[in-house]
């Protein structure tokens, strides 16, 4: 029997399931990540992004362009978000990975019509000051994979120990 085959075959017969106590614990510890907090923290990216541009540059041009990035990456992701946590996308395995392909390729489609769309909505836009909103608003699902506090406000992760045996 090959190395590989006795490694899984040992970690099959040393696995033990979670008590009902147990998994509380770990859901304590790590909650869900939840998309509509992800949504608020990009809306407010938009928003901060377009007052410092107004700012910065004194244009309210530039300002409206990064607002509109900004609101580029925000709708789509919150279309994608209710789309996400409709029930009929948790009814089972099979319908949650349909659904997530669905409503991603409607936000792609979003955000690629709302582009298309900036001259004819924001007179003279800024092209420049446009990508700068969409690239900042869309960074916030990195930081939402890096910066834990500000995803998950009541887990204190510094404080918790696991122990690995």
């Amino acid at each position: 029997m090959p190395l590989a085959e006795t490694d899984d075959l040992q970690e099959a017969e040393t696995f033990k399931p979670l008590t009902a106590q147990e998994a509380r614990e770990l859901r304590r510890k790590m909650p869900l990540l939840s998309v509509w907090r992800v949504v608020g923290v990009q809306i407010s990216v938009g928003a901060v992004s377009a007052l410092l541009a107004w700012w910065f540059t004194g244009k309210s041009v530039v300002a409206l362009s990064v607002a509109y990035g900004a609101l580029s990456v925000v709708i789509p992701a919150a279309l994608f978000a209710r789309g996400m946590t409709s029930p009929a996308a948790s009814v089972n395995v099979g319908a949650a990975a349909f659904g997530f392909l669905l409503w991603e390729i409607v936000k792609i489609g979003l955000t690629l019509a709302m582009l298309l769309l900036a001259p004819r909505v924001v007179s003279q836009v800024s092209w420049p000051a446009m990508l700068v909103g969409l690239v900042l608003t869309m960074k916030v699902y990195w930081v939402a994979l890096g910066v834990r506090s500000v995803f998950y406000p009541k887990v204190n992760f510094k404080t918790e120990q696991t122990n690995v045996s």
